[in-house]
């Protein structure tokens, strides 16, 4: 059995998440929970949140929120915080990676990929940033992508967005840093959530997989989420402006 890392300053900490209730987001959650944290999470998905209520103990909270919705993110992080403490700690990582034909995209489909991807990152972090400086501290997590460095075509307005993810963090590291907040990028790669399994999963997909792949294991969600978890811990000091690769050697 795998033995994972305790961090003892994480205990009591406010951390929100966006997108907890299933897949990445949800192993995220829990390792929080774990972890002994306060945690607050989003999602539009109310069904898979309350079944992740059910599922954990801890002192956890969740507000509804359709992230592409600006006025409802606001709303939704200021009932967080005023349930779990002013967070130290932003996860961002909603995101929806549907595919999509490049001859076939419109000007809206684009605009509500930008919104799905990209655009509640930094207003998600424009939320929490005053609340941050005023503790002197804080660690913003951006959920990256391997697929646009593959390359990996069917889905330009997701893997868009995702490369843009890198240059939000590097700027906002820039702006925060003098006040203790790190600004961390974390790169998954082909994680095996249950969404993934269902839509793409395919003996042929995994075999075409693990022979880019360096480690010849499948990702679980888990190890996504121990990476977060360092990145918000007291070890990750020193740690901002990075990418942080969990994607079994496959760029």
């Amino acid at each position: 059995m795998t033995q994972f890392a305790q961090y003892p300053g994480l205990k009591g900490t406010s951390v929100i998440v966006t997108g907890g209730a299933s897949g990445i987001g949800a192993a995220i959650v829990e390792a929080f929970a774990a972890q002994g944290a306060r945690v607050g999470f989003v999602d539009f998905d109310e069904t898979a949140a309350a079944n992740l209520l059910d599922r954990l103990s801890g002192d956890i909270a969740f507000e509804p929120c359709d992230l592409r919705d600006i006025d409802q993110l606001k709303s939704s992080f200021a009932a967080l915080a005023g349930r779990i403490g002013a967070p130290t700690v932003l996860v961002n990582n909603a995101a929806r990676d549907d595919r999509h034909d490049w001859t076939e995209v419109t000007p809206d489909y684009w605009d509500e990929r930008m919104n799905t991807n990209l655009r509640h990152q930094f207003f998600a972090i424009q939320a929490v940033a005053p609340g941050m400086i005023a503790a002197g501290k804080g660690s913003i997590i951006n959920m990256g992508s391997v697929s646009w460095m593959m390359p990996q075509g069917g889905m330009p307005a997701y893997t868009t967005g995702k490369s843009a993810v890198h240059g939000l963090t590097r700027g906002l590291a820039q702006d925060l840093g003098k006040h203790r907040i790190r600004v961390n990028t974390v790169v998954p790669g082909w994680i095996l959530t249950e969404r993934q399994r269902e839509l793409w999963l395919t003996p042929e997909a995994e075999k075409k997989h693990l022979e880019r792949q360096i480690l010849p294991d499948l990702i679980d969600p888990v190890y996504l989420a121990r990476m977060v978890l360092f990145l918000a811990s007291d070890d990750a000091a020193m740690c901002t402006a990075q990418d942080f690769y969990v994607e079994g050697g496959t760029v």
